[in-house]
């Protein structure tokens, strides 16, 4: 699994952002700056939708406010459904999303998280990054059900700390 102090690997994805879809690399778009990303295991599935993406959305002046130039939600969906659930939550503009059609974001990160019991096959586990110039300062990974240790106030309870 990526660790606190790895360099971001290059991992060719979509971006889905208020200016389009795009293809890009994970290191093109979290390589500069501070970058909050936040992976779930797929748009519209309940705890993303409800709880994970709101949190994030409802935080970004915050978050903003913090010193996080970029947010981003990366998922296990093709970037047609990653479009549709930035319009359909409001968080088109305020926060870029990552399509990981092929899970291949999940696998160089070693999140991935097997819910082919569930009928959803491999997706990506329940996550927070805070990212400095393409290198993870912290990484919060979600150990069972729910959000929390990867939600908006742990993100911000932890620049708070590295600011002061």
């Amino acid at each position: 699994m990526i660790e606190r102090g790895s360099k971001l690997p290059s991992v060719p994805t979509k971006l889905v952002n208020a200016d389009g879809i795009s293809d890009t690399t994970t290191d093109a778009v979290m390589g500069q700056g501070v970058t909050v990303l936040f992976t779930v295991p797929g748009a519209f599935t309940p705890t993303c939708h409800v709880n994970h993406l709101p949190g994030f959305l409802a935080n970004q002046p915050k978050l903003k406010a913090a010193g996080v130039e970029r947010i981003i939600c990366a998922a296990v969906n093709d970037h047609h459904v990653m479009k549709a659930w930035a319009e359909n939550t409001g968080a088109l503009g305020q926060i870029d999303f990552i399509a990981d059609g092929n899970g291949a974001l999940a696998k160089a990160f070693g999140l991935e998280l097997d819910l082919t019991a569930a009928g959803m096959g491999p997706r990506l586990a329940r996550s927070a990054m805070l990212i400095r110039d393409g290198v993870v300062q912290d990484i919060f990974v979600e150990d069972g059900p729910g959000v929390g240790a990867s939600g908006a106030p742990a993100i911000l309870m932890a620049l708070e700390a590295a600011n002061s």
